[in-house]
This record gives C-alpha cells, structure tokens and sequence, in this order.
C-alpha cells in the first residue's frame, strides 16, 4: 500500500504505522507532499503525474479539492484530527509571549523575518489573517514549499519564527515551540484520509484510515518523535476527547474546548 501524508498528521502517523503493519500483515511505503499550494511536490501534483498512492491524509481543505477533482474515492473520507496553530522559534532563544492577540502581533512587526509553510494554514495566514490584523504590508514573510522548510529556516537562523500547525513544530529538530497563537484568531486546521479513486485494494486502505481514526490512534503519544525535552502532543482530556484534536500538554480542558468551539474550526 502507498500513502502520500502532509505535516499536519506525520508525527501521530510515524508513531501508530508500525502497529499496523504488524497487526495486518500489510507493508506501506510513505511518501510525503504539502496539502495546498503551487510546485512540484504538493499532493494534487503527484497524483497528477501519476505517483502510485492507495491513501493520502492532508488538510480537509487539500482533500476537498481533491474530491472536486474526483480524485478521491467517494465515501471514503475520515476526519483524524485537528492541529491549532502555533510559534516556533530557534532551540534556545528567548521564546516571546504570543498568547494574546496584541502580543502575537507585535512579535510578527519585530520579526526581521516570520517563515510560513506555503500550503493550507500558510494560506490562511497571508489570506485571512495578517491582513485582518493590519500587518500584511509591514511584516517580510517567506513562504516556504513544506512545514520542515520553515522550521529549518528558523533553526538555521534564516527567520526569526514560523507560524505554523503545532504538531509540525513539536517534533522538529533545532526549534523551540514558543505557545499557541491567540484562541481569538485561531485556526483549527482539520486533517482528514481518504481512498484514491481507481487505486485499488480498496478495503484495505479502508483499514488503515480506520486503524488511524480508531481510539487507540487518539491516545497515540508522540514521545518518540519529539526532541528531547519538548513537550509532546498527545489526544484530549476525556470530555473533549471526541474531537481528537492534536493539543499541547499544559493546556486547561476549558482551553483546549474552546480552541475547538465550531466557530474557530474552519474544515
């Protein structure tokens, strides 16, 4: 089986896939693209030109259009889980307060450069937020093709910080996480699966989505794929575990339930 996987979910997936190639006696090969955006390597141009994928996990709003493009099997689409957005910064500087709307801004206006993966939440940003807030013309952004793009230009000290999906940042080497992006301008990104249509064996990609949807994928911990001393990511307390958001350990359930009210949750 070929899965083709963003940012977004690889942490949680790297950890649960050799559990379910044990249990199932299925072998994957993984490949990996940006859920949106231009070049090469997105997920949509690789299947274009013809790259052998079963099953591909990206950002709902990457697998929507797939599916417009009929692409995607019908019916087979799953939700797996949804990542805030939040700060890194290079492993061992100062990490700035980013917890409140007027602080996150003034980080990004000091910022020589703010590094930004070019596919869903960096087109979110550079769309929707950064101009709400007043600074798209005041602050330099690089957009870069990949999540690890980003982080690898705030580790080399080529920007200052990246905003990016959470659960890109917590595993990735030579950067610190410095907190979630204010609740008040929040985006909830959504990470879904599906079957792609005509490529076969369709039962069992049907099982792997279901294995990654399961309950025991939502009490994954991300140990193993987080640098030392980083906070991990791990599924949320009981009474808000039924989102499987991806969330950061030290946030309140009232927090996390907010950050996952409909109105912040965009899919």
């Amino acid at each position: 089986m070929n899965v083709l996987i963003s940012g977004g979910f690889s942490g949680a997936y790297e950890q649960l896939l050799p559990e379910f190639e044990r249990t199932s006696g299925i072998k994957v090969t993984t490949g990996s693209g940006a859920s949106q955006g231009a070049g090469p390597q997105t997920i949509a141009a690789q299947l274009a030109r013809g790259v052998p994928t079963n099953v591909v996990i990206l950002s709902r709003e990457g697998l929507n259009e797939l599916i417009a493009a009929k692409r995607i099997a019908t019916g087979t689409d799953v939700d797996l889980a949804r990542v805030p957005l939040g700060v890194a910064v290079r492993a061992g500087t100062p990490k700035p307060v980013v917890s409140t709307v007027e602080a996150f801004k003034q980080v990004l206006l000091k910022a020589k450069i703010v590094a930004i993966p070019g596919s869903t939440s960096g087109i979110w940003l550079t769309t929707d937020l950064f101009p709400r807030l007043g600074i798209a013309e005041k602050i330099s952004v690089k957009v870069t093709p990949r999540g690890t793009d980003a982080t690898g230009m705030v580790a080399a000290g080529g920007a200052d910080l990246a905003v990016m999906p959470v659960s890109e940042i917590v595993h990735a080497p030579g950067v610190d996480f410095a907190g979630s992006v204010a609740p008040e301008i929040q985006f909830i990104q959504t990470i879904s699966a599906a079957v792609v249509a005509g490529s076969g064996d369709i039962e069992a990609s049907k099982r792997l989505i279901e294995f990654l949807a399961s309950a025991r994928s939502g009490t994954a911990e991300w140990s193993h794929s987080r640098p030392r001393g980083r906070a991990p990511l791990q599924s949320l307390a009981p009474q808000v575990r039924s989102s499987k958001m991806l969330c950061v350990r030290g946030q309140s359930p009232r927090a996390l339930a907010a950050l996952a009210s409909p109105s912040k949750i965009r899919s």
